[in-house]
């Protein structure tokens, strides 16, 4: 008697919770389509340019900070890959500890130097320094870095929620800003100086830079080459990339938890016996800006997980020097499904070939998903829209 009333009093609670999901989910609203929005105008633009210049050294010194626990997979590498394919600055990838940097979703990196290490060498500061997204806002050594190095004359570039950590450091305050749709909230109700700009995928104040979603990044560093160099070197990055142009014009709203969107999170968190373990492959010389694009979106499914592997070694150097170190050093295992081939030699097409592929493996709403996360609009309205 005593179990029967037991399950009864289980079975009530699961009903429940089904109904007020239901509820839940019925609250959220349908997805919108993706209008084109304005860019800068010619003051605006001439604004940020002048702004972006450099204004210590004549060929600029970038760094790309990151915590050795969980810094973002593409906000780390893409930056970097960008910037250093290039050629108009020094760039270094920097980590806080001399350890591995895991990325997050997908991918370990060694650094190019520590914080503390880049300080003596240079102990005048970067020019620039790109701040990704971490798994802790809060890091004190990382706040104390991102301090010194704004008091230096460096111009701070929070790259997604990265912005989180730039505000963390008081370096935001009373300044006009933006971030990823997701965090937006977070930061403002922690951070109520902050003025949000929305409809634009980067926004320049007074020396800090922030951006939208993860593949902001994209835009932001050719902005950021076209200021240190000019638009034709801009323009010639970008066709390499695959990229027609890299407007600061941005639909927020369309960008937003929807019904959709948390119906197919739910569908495939719930499946998870169908999760798949996807094998990457990596060889010296990969376009890290592209493996970078791929490993992180097929991270993003709730049903695949990548690891990565090199068939001789368990470290490789990508193109532009990053050191990439592989989850093991063996092929493919019996359990693993490979990663689907894309074009990796531009890595815009990289990233819509895996989109497409993510909608023929676990179907549209998944894709979308994906792309939601990374705040990329897709499937794109026009051949615009990176």
């Amino acid at each position: 008697m005593k179990l029967r009333v037991f399950m009864l009093v289980v079975i009530g609670i699961v009903v429940c919770s089904m109904v007020a999901g239901a509820i839940w989910l019925l609250t959220l609203p349908l997805p919108r389509s993706h209008p084109s929005s304005p860019g800068l105008d010619a003051r605006e633009y001439e604004t940020a340019m002048a702004s972006l210049a450099p204004s210590k050294r004549q060929r600029p010194l970038i760094a790309v900070i990151g915590i050795n626990d969980a810094t973002e997979t593409t906000d780390y590498l893409v930056p970097y890959g960008i910037l250093k394919r290039a050629g108009i600055a020094d760039v270094m990838a920097l980590s806080m500890k001399d350890a591995p940097v895991r990325l997050y979703p997908a991918l370990t990196v060694r650094a190019d130097a520590t914080a503390a290490q880049f300080d003596r060498r240079y102990p005048t500061g970067a020019d620039y320094v790109i701040v990704p997204a971490m798994s802790r806002d809060d890091d004190p050594a990382v706040i104390a870095w991102l301090r010194h190095q704004k008091a230096k004359g460096a111009i701070i570039i929070g790259v997604c929620a990265g912005a989180k950590v730039v505000a963390e450091a008081g370096l935001l305050d009373g300044r006009r800003a933006t971030t990823h749709w997701y965090y937006l909230n977070t930061l403002l109700e922690r951070h109520p100086d902050i003025e949000y700009v929305a409809n634009r995928r980067w926004v320049v104040d007074n020396g800090i830079v922030t951006t939208t979603g993860i593949t902001a990044s994209i835009p932001t560093m050719l902005t950021l080459i076209e200021a240190i160099a000019d638009s034709e070197t801009a323009q010639r990055v970008a066709q390499d990339l695959g990229v027609t142009q890299w407007s600061a014009a941005h639909d927020s709203q369309s960008f937003r938890f929807t019904r959709p969107f948390a119906f197919a999170v739910m569908e495939n968190t719930l499946a998870f016996w169908r999760r798949e373990q996807l094998a990457l492959p990596l060889h010296t010389g990969i376009d890290e800006v592209s493996l970078a694009l791929v490993a992180d979106a097929w991270s993003r499914t709730y049903r695949s997980r990548v690891t990565s592997f090199t068939p001789d070694h368990g470290t490789i150097v990508t193109r532009n020097g990053m050191q990439i170190i592989a989850d093991r050093a063996a092929a493919t295992s019996d359990n693993d499904t490979a990663v689907p081939v894309v074009d990796m030699a531009h890595p815009a097409a990289a990233l819509t070939g895996t989109l497409n592929a993510i909608g023929k493996r676990y179907g549209l709403p998944t894709a979308s998903v994906v792309a939601m996360q990374l705040e990329y609009p897709w499937p794109p309205a026009g051949p615009d829209h990176n």
